[in-house]
């Protein structure tokens, strides 16, 4: 299969359509082979329009997730990243020369509690969550910056938040299929 045409066919059909134009988004999307990020036996489907299911039983969300996250994420070279990644390795790699320096937890890292723990300006949630755990909102240095799939029931929708006053709000943006991420699912509990 001819990968660069599948992924050039990707940048103009799935995210330039969907109003993802930014250059830089557009340029590390074209540079990063998403067909190495996905099992040997869906390199062919890799550039998709839906989510892949990956060998450890979680899924790499559709290409247009990942153009939306960088492009609401408004990297710079003073950013200290630290990506939720769900096993793919794949949006780490998209980011990795936007920043001043990247680092991956899966989320069982995210949501364990930690007394060593690194301050970030950015943090990248790859699927979709409930809430941000206050273990997770502890590493977004204060002013820093989240951009994660929020769910709500079956819904999810893309959405990014700012750490102000010790506390992390998420802010819903758009409406677009996400993996969801189990571990940051919030504790089920009887109402009125």
């Amino acid at each position: 299969m001819e990968f660069e045409t599948a992924r050039r066919s990707m940048i103009d059909s799935q995210l330039r359509t969907s109003g993802v134009n930014e250059d830089f988004v557009l340029a590390r999307m074209a540079a990063v082979p998403r067909e190495d990020f996905v099992p040997a036996g869906s390199r062919g489907v890799a550039y998709i329009d839906r989510a892949i299911p990956l060998d450890n039983g979680r899924r790499i969300a559709a290409p247009l997730f990942y153009g939306m996250v960088l492009a609401e994420a408004q990297p710079s070279l003073d950013d200290t990243v630290l990506v939720v990644d769900a096993g793919s390795g794949y949006l780490a790699e998209l980011i990795k020369p936007l920043v001043a320096s990247v680092d991956s937890i899966t989320p069982d890292e995210a949501v364990a509690k930690s007394r060593k723990r690194k301050s970030y300006s950015l943090v990248l949630v790859d699927g979709a969550i409930e809430h941000v755990p206050e273990e997770l909102a502890k590493r977004i240095g204060d002013g820093g910056r989240i951009v994660a799939g929020l769910a709500n029931g079956n819904v999810t929708r893309l959405a990014v938040g700012r750490r102000s006053t010790g506390s992390v709000a998420l802010l819903p943006l758009a409406e677009i299929g996400i993996p969801r991420l189990a571990e940051f699912d919030k504790p089920k509990a009887w109402s009125f």
